[in-house]
């Protein structure tokens, strides 16, 4: 079974007080849902470790925006210090984006990239994908989408086509306005 994650991220208990808004778009460049998730006040911050780098990706007054664009296999979630600075872009490969409840959501497919404002780019949880394909939690064909999926990915980014990245202030801005 796949883990379905849901863009208000409603369980996450390290959020106190939140603010969140959403928005469906359908333009040449972008065609699907925005969610901005506004940390108010958080229970401890959380900070990552990318190799010798220590990378805090929630903290009091964080902004999360996260992209779900339909019809394609990933998210994209920015992360914003309370300076409005993006601090990485964490992508989900995902076997499918939707909506339920008019709440966006994705069905996670284990492997993650994580890109820095740096442009290091850093895979993540190869492990997972391959003991979900070990344990039967997903097929052959599931397996193959996410290699592949990273993989275009991955030289989108080091092309510099991935244009979700590009996208994420201006999104961010769409929904500031929007926060309840």
């Amino acid at each position: 079974m796949l883990k379905r994650k849901f863009g208000n991220r409603s369980e996450w208990q390290r959020v106190i007080e939140r603010k969140y808004a959403q928005a469906y778009l359908d333009t040449n460049e972008f065609k699907g849902y925005i969610t901005l998730l506004n940390t108010i006040k958080v229970n401890e911050p959380l900070s990552v470790s990318y190799g010798e780098s220590n990378v805090c990706i929630v903290d009091d007054g964080y902004m999360w925006l996260q992209q779900f664009p339909l019809e394609k296999n990933h998210t994209v979630t920015t992360m914003f210090n309370a300076n409005g600075e993006i601090v990485q872009w964490y992508i989900d490969i995902c076997y499918k984006n939707s909506i339920e409840n008019n709440i966006p959501w994705m069905d996670d497919l284990f492997l993650d990239i994580v890109l820095l404002p740096s442009g290091e780019l850093i895979e993540k949880d190869a492990e997972e994908l391959e003991e979900a394909y070990k344990m039967g939690i997903i097929d052959r064909s599931l397996y193959d989408l996410a290699w592949n999926e990273q993989n275009i990915i991955k030289n989108q980014i080091n092309r510099d086509e991935f244009q979700l990245v590009n996208l994420s202030n201006r999104h961010k801005e769409i929904l500031l306005d929007k926060l309840n």
